[in-house]
């Protein structure tokens, strides 16, 4: 059996509960070794056998499970923050599924709610934002032209962008270019939750000179929205005492009329 375990943002104690007993349990573990923080290999077994994916291609990982399966053994596949995303888990699902080795996924915390909690940020305010638009640059992955980030920029929703913190000038250009205002609200956050984490609230306009100053360069998140300053979100109608769920109903206000 192999599991596709999300590792979390990168603090050894942001990783799910299933995913630690599953690291717990497993005979063969194949970890994202540029990206997963190695801490979260001290919840092996003491006979876990242990490989760094940064190492190795394609081919060579399904090699180390099809092994494994041949004696029987459980293989876990640790991958970085949410596996679901930016995750290249697909294409070994698919080879296994074709070969008839059974799989299943083990939901982690993304870098973008990592992210969110040391900046104490709420992504979704009324009246602000509604909607979280998680996208990256193109790079030598390409990015379908449709989604570029002129036109998710358009919309002026919360963005989170990944794997482009090696092109913040460009980033930054093509934001304005779409849409965002230069002095929108922005951060820079390099390797949330782990234990050398930087954090850089900034504008739209000044990424690429805070990304400058503070020579980073990658494994970073670019954070971009008016939901980074909240000026002027209204109250949530979840607990607003004037307005009826279908768990409580609605409180008159003081002095009304039964």
């Amino acid at each position: 059996m192999v599991y596709f375990v999300g590792a979390g943002p990168g603090a050894k104690d942001l990783i799910t509960v299933r995913g630690m007993r599953l690291l717990e349990q497993a005979d063969v573990i194949i970890y994202a070794g540029s990206l997963v923080n190695p801490e979260l290999l001290s919840y092996a077994g003491s006979g876990a056998k242990i490989y760094d994916s940064a190492k190795m291609t394609l081919e060579e990982v399904l090699a180390v499970i099809r092994e494994a399966e041949e004696k029987g053994l459980t293989t876990v596949r640790l991958h970085t923050g949410e596996p679901s995303l930016y995750g290249a888990v697909r294409e070994q699902m698919d080879v296994l599924a074709a070969e008839g080795i059974s799989y299943e996924s083990c939901p982690g915390v993304s870098a973008c709610f990592g992210a969110a909690a040391d900046l104490n940020l709420e992504y979704t305010l009324p009246g602000i934002s509604q909607s979280l638009i998680i996208t990256r640059m193109a790079g030598r992955t390409a990015v379908p032209e449709r989604e570029s980030i002129e036109s998710f920029a358009a919309h002026q929703a919360s963005m989170a962008v990944y794997l482009s913190a090696g092109m913040v000038k460009e980033l930054s250009k093509r934001l304005m270019d779409g849409g965002y205002a230069p002095d929108t609200p922005a951060a820079i956050v390099y390797k949330a939750t782990w234990p050398d984490e930087e954090a850089y609230v900034c504008t739209v306009e000044t990424l690429a000179a805070v990304a400058v100053e503070h020579q980073i360069t990658k494994t970073a998140l670019i954070l971009v929205g008016d939901v980074l300053a909240a000026p002027g979100y209204e109250r949530s109608k979840l607990y607003d005492p004037g307005f009826t769920t279908g768990y409580r109903k609605a409180k008159k206000e003081q002095g009304e009329t039964k």
